[in-house]
């Protein structure tokens, strides 16, 4: 498990995370086979393109999980909530657990 450490620009230094979760309409179950391994090809994708570090990523059937370290200049247009050191390691946690969920009901 990759641990969130501070980073550092010339203008900052800064530990910025974010678990970030998308949801298809209806929550329909339709994150799976090629649908899915493009979506997380997509999100590693933007990610390198912004330059935001993934911590985690799961995606399941009517859900997908992304935890990412992510430079101050960009900030999600929706609902935020802080989340400290302790926060970071339970968030990862929980993502990992989706994954074991995910494989036991397989």
């Amino acid at each position: 498990m990759h641990m969130p450490k501070e980073r550092i620009t010339r203008h900052s230094h800064y530990n910025l995370n974010y678990h970030l979760v998308f949801t298809p309409k209806y929550r329909r179950h339709v994150f799976v086979g090629e649908v899915r391994e493009r979506l997380m090809q997509v999100f590693r994708e933007t990610c390198s393109m912004r330059d935001w570090i993934v911590l985690g990523m799961e995606v399941m059937p009517d859900h997908a999980h992304l935890f990412v370290s992510v430079p101050p200049k960009w900030s999600p247009s929706f609902y935020v909530g802080s989340a400290g050191d302790i926060s970071a390691q339970t968030i990862q946690r929980y993502i990992e657990s989706q994954r074991k969920h995910q494989v036991d009901d397989d």
